[in-house]
């Protein structure tokens, strides 16, 4: 069986479990896929610190993100097959610090959902999508994940309730929004479907009408902020150094 098949079955064991999964499963696809390049069939400590020399342009706290999730891989590959090598403790030493949450001030964040409308595209669903994304993170606190995950019916225009059904551990959870914020979830609702032709599942999406993925929305994130002075340039593939988004309101009803 293929690193990759051996993948599949690994990360379907650990969602059974309720594991997520998201930024393990991007980064384990990587390293298989470099070992498949490679002509690779089992994990080694070699084959790790090849991977690690061909793409180490990522901070020390970021590769030793990667080394637990290939190292935890590795285990359990071992279990069923001595050959494959469990990779040592300590190989990628680093110590973990938690990064200072950055507090956007009222103004950036306009100056940012502003900028992002801005953003081109063939029929201008990026610069629609980003922003009202943006706005929506910033007026209601939810994770990227959790916006990136509604569907059109999960924002009911009528009470004014957008239902997060994927939330942390699952969990699910209601968010009241003040009808400024629905005024602009309508128009995008139906801007969106002008665009695309079509009544969309996917609340947020690209102009193919797929659902906007988590990559390409912290992309689109660091190039508004470079483009209005929050963020430096890219360097070497990085989308630049600077703040998350972050958001504070202590409203019950969210405003925009």
């Amino acid at each position: 069986m293929t690193l990759a098949h051996e993948l599949d079955r690994y990360l379907s064991v650990r969602r059974s479990l309720g594991y997520d999964l998201g930024t393990a499963e991007r980064a384990l696809r990587r390293f298989v896929q470099y070992a498949d390049e490679q002509g690779v069939d089992h994990v080694t400590t070699d084959l790790f610190l090849r991977w690690q020399g061909a793409f180490g342009n990522a901070r020390r706290s970021t590769w030793g993100a990667r080394f637990i999730m290939v190292r935890l891989f590795s285990q359990w590959l071992h279990g069923m097959d001595a050959a494959h090598e469990v990779l040592p403790r300590g190989l990628v030493p680093y110590r973990y610090c938690r990064t200072h949450p950055y507090i956007f001030t009222p103004a950036q964040i306009a100056t940012i959902v502003e900028e992002a409308a801005q953003l081109p595209s063939i029929y201008g669903m990026r610069g629609l999508t980003c922003s009202t994304l943006f706005g929506l993170i910033a007026v209601t606190g939810t994770r990227i994940n959790e916006a990136l995950s509604l569907n059109t019916g999960d924002v009911d225009l009528g009470t004014g309730i957008v239902h997060i059904r994927c939330g942390k551990l699952g969990k699910e959870r209601l968010l009241p929004v003040h009808d400024t914020v629905l005024d602009r979830l309508r128009a995008y609702i139906a801007q969106r479907d002008r665009l695309l032709g079509a009544a969309s599942v996917p609340f947020f999406v690209k102009c193919d009408g797929s659902r906007l993925g988590d990559c390409g929305a912290r992309y689109n994130f660091a190039h508004v902020c470079q483009r209005i002075g929050l963020r430096e340039p890219q360097t070497e593939g990085r989308h630049g150094r600077g703040p998350p988004l972050r958001a504070n309101d202590g409203e019950t009803k969210h405003r925009r």
